[in-house]
């Protein structure tokens, strides 16, 4: 019996149990309240592990693909003092797979199985997967479950479907959490604003250098700067701070010369090349850090399960779309094995996920703490530790 399943939210969780249902010959409906996979900026750079991101896309198929687009050197990270001291420098070794990153747009784009220029490849199948039934520009209001048909969804534009599984992979916002938790997102104190550079190794060479082939990071009282190599010489930058939501250093985002004004002044003296980074930014985007709690959980509801951020959001640490993907792919696998009752499946994904989840939203919250510190140590001393041992996944 082939059961009707519906994603909500065509992100990396989402389309990652999409792509291993479809790979198992299983038919699964992605809902997307976005018109289109373009119509957005997908976000900045992504790291993904061998026992998370890298083993989903195993089960996907999408291996070969992932590591033919992913860049190792990727993996280098390089920790400044604020007058630009530079205070420690990893560098990937030569071979060295374990974190290799990949822009979120092709992450997304190889899920759908909208990649060319890869098959063919070493290690990389000669076909490209056929594209996922995703239904773009579907935007869900709610889901009901119980309903003599099954869990019934409800859109924005008034029309309900009926499934027999929703899983809700739609992130912080989740319109799919409330129909089995009351839990909401709280703020962490933490707010990042992004911005970004293009063409840097041609228009600030200087600061192409700096950077290196990864990521950088500058970490002062309170406050830090983060600084992420992407493809095609595109660079994010995130400058963290502690700072009630109402506080002056929240102006309003749409004035982008208002919001480079305060961050240059919220990290006064700090070494010109490093606040170039802001000075020459394009376009501001304010992202206060929420978080479930650790311990989420909730009384089973047949018919409805969340996965990702929907299920366990923490602190943006390398760990989110990591355990999304995981999530997406372990679920997957139980339900493509066949159990009369997709509920038994959904159950005991659900304790796994959980203590996973929980585990890693303790070490992710820790981090946040130590990073954005009163004692700027703390963040190279987490450093110190994370390179040189990595958590189990």
């Amino acid at each position: 019996m082939r059961h009707r399943i519906a994603v909500v939210g065509a992100g990396p969780g989402g389309l990652t149990l999409a792509r291993v249902l479809h790979r198992h010959g299983h038919p699964v409906t992605v809902l997307e309240r976005d018109p289109g996979p373009h119509v957005r900026p997908p976000g900045g750079t992504l790291d993904l592990r061998e026992g998370q991101g890298q083993r989903a896309l195993d089960a996907a198929g999408l291996l070969g693909a992932f590591l033919a687009l992913s860049r190792p050197e990727g993996q280098a990270m390089r920790i400044l003092d604020t007058d630009g001291t530079v205070l420690r420098d990893w560098r990937p070794r030569p071979g060295e797979r374990a974190d290799p990153e990949i822009d979120r747009g092709r992450l997304r784009d190889l899920l759908l199985g909208h990649v060319p220029g890869v098959a063919g490849q070493a290690g990389v199948p000669e076909h490209v997967p056929d594209p996922l039934d995703v239904r773009w520009g579907r935007s869900v209001t709610y889901v009901e479950p119980g309903t003599p048909d099954g869990v019934r969804v409800h859109f924005e534009d008034g029309r309900r479907e009926t499934f027999d599984l929703v899983v809700g992979a739609d992130g912080a916002r989740s319109r799919v959490r409330p129909a089995v938790s009351s839990a909401s997102p709280r703020y962490t104190g933490v707010t990042t604003v992004e911005t970004s550079l293009d063409d840097i190794d041609t228009r600030h060479p200087g600061l192409a250098r700096m950077i290196g082939d990864g990521s950088v990071a500058v970490y002062g009282v309170n406050r830090g700067i983060v600084v992420q190599r992407n493809g095609g010489g595109h660079v994010k930058v995130y400058a963290q701070f502690r700072a009630p939501l109402d506080h002056p250093a929240h102006p309003d985002p749409a004035d982008g010369e208002a919001v480079r004004a305060t961050l240059l002044t919220l990290f006064e003296g700090w070494a010109s090349p490093v606040l170039d980074l802001l000075r020459h930014g394009t376009s501001f985007t304010r992202r206060p850090l929420y978080v479930l709690p650790a311990s989420h959980t909730w009384a089973h509801v047949p018919g409805v399960t969340l996965l990702g951020d929907a299920a366990h959001l923490m602190p943006p640490l390398g760990a989110g779309a990591n355990l999304a993907m995981l999530d997406g792919a372990e679920l997957a696998e139980a339900l493509a094995a066949g159990p009369a009752d997709p509920d038994e499946a959904v159950r005991a994904f659900e304790e796994r996920m959980w203590e996973r989840a929980g585990r890693w939203a303790r070490i992710t919250a820790a981090g946040l703490e130590r990073l954005v510190s009163p004692d700027p140590a703390e963040a190279l001393a987490l450093f110190e530790e994370v390179h040189q041992e990595a958590p189990a996944s």
